[in-house]
């Protein structure tokens, strides 16, 4: 395995029940994703839906179906950090026990065009393991009656966590059209479907070196279910070539306060949402599984145009989770 799980000082807790439900998740606007979720019905005591407390020791639980869960403690900014999870792509494939990589257009989840009328269809072939990358490629090609493909990769029923910091280091894919992400969503949807059960983008960017010049964008969605959605976010101009250059995103988070950072610099900091579903500081108190993927189109970026070349290609060194110490 290239991803490796540190356990090290913490208690592994084995669960003997599980229940696993597919419910779809609607998106849309201001890049809003749509997306999947498994529905895992877990103890009462693995599901918070009161304010919790964030310096709590961290555990790892590892379900029967394979999905582990990092139950994080916070991370203070500056603070130390222990190492839950990694994957370095130092093999020649994505782990399965890790990874998943969707094939389509989103309307096995009910949502054509991934909720967004994106114009790709993905395939699990346009994302390569090789050289200590993970290289997610769109290519001008026709597929499912698209004009598009690319990857779509994520974590879901295989790793979760919930508060600490996550980081990658990606170069970026620019061009009309192009839509690259690295983001969050919930492994459980306690609060209901998207978006009362939150959405976390560590890091979007649409039309890079064009009309989205070199800034990325860090985002939560919250709120009630589609339509009655939130959305609250911040952008930062990279102080290097987003797409000629490898940067570190991520994001720290807890049950009080989400922060984004490029490189180490703080750009965005958010203490205030709600849900639907549940009190404060519902939905961002649950669980979440990581996704990677580079859409083509949509209602944000809109189509590409004669500018845009194919094949590109989002690059990504490695993808850690922290817990605090």
């Amino acid at each position: 395995m290239f991803s490796r799980l540190m356990i090290g000082r913490w208690q592994v807790v084995v669960l003997t029940t599980l229940s696993l439900v597919f419910i779809a998740c609607g998106s849309g606007g201001n890049g809003g994703r749509g997306g999947s979720a498994v529905s895992v019905s877990t103890p009462s005591d693995l599901v918070t839906t009161a304010p919790v407390t964030v310096n709590q020791t961290p555990s790892v639980v590892n379900l029967p179906s394979g999905l582990t869960v990092a139950f994080n403690t916070r991370v203070l900014t500056g603070g130390p950090r222990n190492l839950v999870w990694n994957d370095e792509f130092d093999g020649t494939q994505l782990e399965p026990d890790d990874w998943f990589a969707e094939t389509g257009d989103g309307s096995q989840y009910g949502l054509v065009g991934w909720g967004n009328n994106e114009l790709q269809w993905y395939l699990p072939a346009n994302a390569q393991v090789a050289n200590g990358l993970l290289t997610i490629t769109a290519q001008r090609e026709s597929q499912g009656g698209y004009n598009y493909t690319s990857a779509r990769v994520n974590t879901r029923d295989r790793f979760a966590f919930r508060f600490g910091r996550i980081e990658a280091r990606i170069r970026l894919p620019g061009g009309q059209g192009l839509w690259p992400a690295f983001w969050l969503l919930p492994q459980d949807n306690n609060y209901g479907t998207w978006a009362a059960s939150g959405e976390i983008d560590v890091m979007e960017a649409v039309n890079l070196g064009g009309t989205g010049g070199n800034e990325v964008h860090g985002t939560i969605h919250f709120g009630g279910p589609w339509p009655a959605t939130q959305f609250s976010g911040q952008s930062y101009s990279v102080a290097s070539s987003a797409t000629g250059n490898f940067h570190v995103y991520a994001v720290e988070w807890d049950a009080t306060e989400i922060r984004w950072y490029v490189d180490g610099v703080l750009y965005g900091t958010k203490n205030a949402w709600s849900s639907t579903g549940g009190p404060y500081p519902a939905p961002f108190n649950q669980p979440f599984y990581i996704l990677l993927n580079v859409a083509i189109g949509g209602n944000w970026p809109g189509a590409p145009d004669m500018t845009t070349n194919f094949p590109v290609s989002m690059e990504v060194d490695y993808v850690r989770v922290y817990s605090g110490d």
